[in-house]
């Protein structure tokens, strides 16, 4: 489907541009964290984003075993690779390219993500996304979509996955109603343009994966940086371009839900009091 593309009338401009930190997680697998606990407040309702690439087996190979989550939502999108899920409700899947992973942890749910792979690229994103509090003890829950299900689109030479929210009046695969989450894979062609509306209260940032995008104001923002775009009131949406070889970028944003975060690891709370009954529930074994 190819629609037409969006005239903004202020666009937002770049407010800092973020390299990620080198890092292991799970059972050794590297990756980069994009988004740190020191941006949480800043990128509300998003806690952590994590960038994995790799054609080396030992990378990746050893995966995330049994571990615990509590309190918000991670959403595991695979570029390539595949990845078998299980978890302590009894729920399996297999992830795979192009694939996405979303669950609901909830007031808790031990799982694993191992790679069902020895050879070959493994590449994606890990994102959380926190849950309101009055939503952070509810049932788990998660859906493996595969991605024939994630609805696609064409405009001015940018393909555009909608992951999660709407873009272009094409509503993603999964909508959230209290942070309203915009999840967008874009993938351009050499000079293309593309321009998504956004309510200046939310936060976005753009990740580039793939070559260069240009912004408002001749911002570069490089391979494997994070723009932060600034909450100018009065601001309509974001722009940008692609560079001379093209990109490929995810662009996210969402609604800031504006409470207390209390993170211990895998449990993200609104007090210590929730946080030091997690890990209670956890080490009693009643977690979920």
């Amino acid at each position: 489907m190819k629609l037409n593309p969006i005239v903004l009338q202020a666009p937002r401009a770049v407010e800092r541009l973020i390299a990620g930190q080198a890092t292991s997680d799970g059972a050794g697998v590297k990756l980069t964290r994009v988004l740190t606990q020191n941006l949480q407040r800043r990128l509300d309702p998003y806690l952590m984003l994590d960038a994995f690439g790799s054609d080396k087996a030992d990378d990746y190979i050893a995966g995330f075993p049994d571990h615990p989550h509590r309190g918000f939502e991670t959403i595991t999108y695979m570029l390539e690779g595949r990845m078998r899920h299980r978890d302590s409700a009894g729920n399996e899947g297999l992830l795979g390219n192009g694939g996405v992973q979303w669950m609901t942890a909830g007031r808790g749910v031990i799982h694993s993500e191992l790679p069902e792979q020895e050879e070959g690229r493994m590449e994606g994103f890990q994102l959380w996304l926190n849950l309101p509090s009055f939503e952070k003890m509810r049932e788990p829950w998660y859906r493996d979509i595969p991605s024939p299900q994630i609805p696609e689109f064409e405009v001015d030479g940018v393909k555009v996955r909608v992951i999660a929210g709407a873009s272009h009046g094409v509503a993603g695969a999964v909508q959230r109603e209290h942070t309203e989450p915009l999840y967008l894979d874009l993938h351009l062609q050499p000079g293309a343009r593309f321009s998504q509306l956004l309510p200046d209260t939310h936060n976005v940032f753009v990740y580039v994966y793939r070559g260069e995008l240009a912004f408002a104001g001749e911002v570069q923002v490089p391979q494997q940086r994070m723009a932060i775009l600034a909450n100018t009131p009065g601001c309509d949406g974001l722009s940008f371009t692609a560079g001379a070889a093209g990109a490929r970028a995810i662009l996210v944003a969402g609604k800031p839900l504006g409470e207390p975060i209390a993170q211990h690891g895998p449990f993200v709370m609104n007090t210590q009091a929730e946080l030091i009954q997690a890990v209670r529930d956890f080490q009693a074994g009643v977690l979920a």
